[in-house]
């Protein structure tokens, strides 16, 4: 069966955060200013993100009140076409609990829908691609005939400055560096929050353009690659990753186990060239060039990566020109699972597409190095 994405929809909570205001929203660790942040700044481009919380760092929103939001943004025009939908698939990283899972509790903000089938895939930034390809193949094999996909992140609960209080004064205790270690402190300034959905169906829109799914696929190098990005653990000197569970309450708290951290020197060697590998691969397979792209919308945390993607897509690709590129990630910051739908829906919604263009999506996923590629046909 065809599939095709006939709409697409955001959740962006409250007000854009400007760079100088981000510490307005999340607090200052041990009641200093960071002494990163400038530095990741800069690298990463970012001008404005979106939070759910307020200032002073109280929470507005949970992760599936966003996503029920970008939900019901699809139906605005005809609400009760909602109660046709069969399948809801909502991948996140950052859930709101662990059980249950995300996609019930997002689910049970939609008591219009009625009772269906839902899932909820996990990961991190493939997770949003982990859903789309389960609501793809669900509609391709003939199971249902209309989904909904979603991608969504609430970054900002583990990024506040309470979640690091306990170590910081734990290392004055013990007359040690009370400022609190970078591979925990960089990806405060590089994540935000946001939820964004997409209307699957096995026909396209007798008006208007839609986007027809020609295929998803993604691979992971976990056999060859240590943990890189990770949260509820730590890293261990041998590489290998203690598991929350492992750890004791104090420690916990002591450690900022549930902080985000992220193993810059792997990333930086690793991030790109695995990438550029499977791409290889892909365009060999299914005889593509990049002359046959029109739009190439690559998921990128930092602007430091643009230069070295483009790199090794002319490697690997035959190189891909910046002016078929599409990213928001300056404006609407790096929201893990749900970036690539909030580019796909900007895009959608821009008025450039044209019927018989080709859109290659590329996401990669740092925590253990996996990757997503899908191509879509404008229609």
């Amino acid at each position: 069966m065809p599939v095709y994405i006939t709409n697409t929809s955001k959740f962006l909570p409250n007000s854009p955060v400007a760079n100088d205001e981000m510490e307005e929203y999340l607090g200052f660790i041990n009641g200093k200013p960071s002494k990163s942040k400038s530095i990741v700044l800069r690298n990463n481009g970012i001008t404005n993100r979106y939070y759910a919380l307020t200032k002073g760092g109280k929470p507005t929103h949970t992760n599936a009140q966003m996503t029920a939001e970008a939900v019901k943004e699809l139906f605005k025009n005809d609400p009760e076409k909602i109660t046709e939908v069969e399948l809801l698939s909502c991948g996140t990283s950052s859930p709101d609990q662990m059980m249950p899972s995300h996609g019930v509790m997002t689910h049970g903000w939609l008591p219009e829908m009625g009772p269906i089938e839902v899932v909820s895939p996990s990961g991190v930034c493939c997770a949003g691609m982990h859903s789309l390809k389960f609501a793809y193949l669900a509609i391709k094999a003939g199971e249902v005939k209309s989904a909904i996909a979603t991608g969504s992140e609430r970054f900002s609960g583990l990024l506040v400055s309470d979640v690091f209080e306990e170590e910081a004064h734990k290392l004055i205790e013990l007359n040690a560096n009370p400022f609190i270690s970078f591979q925990k402190e960089f990806l405060r300034w590089m994540l935000s929050d946001g939820a964004s959905a997409f209307q699957l169906s096995d026909e396209p829109n007798k008006e208007g353009l839609s986007l027809s799914i020609d295929w998803i696929e993604g691979v992971s190098y976990a056999n060859e690659m240590e943990t890189c990005m990770y949260m509820g653990g730590d890293k261990l000197p041998d590489g290998t990753l203690k598991g929350f569970m492992d750890y004791t309450p104090e420690e916990i708290m002591t450690k900022s186990i549930f902080s985000v951290k992220q193993d810059i020197n792997i990333l930086s060697d690793n991030i790109v060239p695995l990438g550029g590998k499977k791409i290889k691969e892909i365009f060999d397979k299914k005889g593509l060039t990049a002359k046959d792209i029109d739009h190439f919308l690559p998921h990128i945390s930092s602007n430091f990566f643009r230069s070295k993607i483009y790199d090794l897509v002319e490697i690997y690709g035959g190189g891909i020109p910046y002016e078929k590129w599409f990213i928001n990630l300056y404006t609407v910051g790096n929201v893990g699972a749900a970036s690539i739908y909030l580019m796909i829906d900007e895009l959608f919604h821009s008025g450039k597409l044209k019927k018989g263009e080709k859109i290659l999506c590329l996401v990669p996923e740092s925590s253990r190095f996996s990757y997503m590629y899908a191509m879509m046909t404008v229609c």
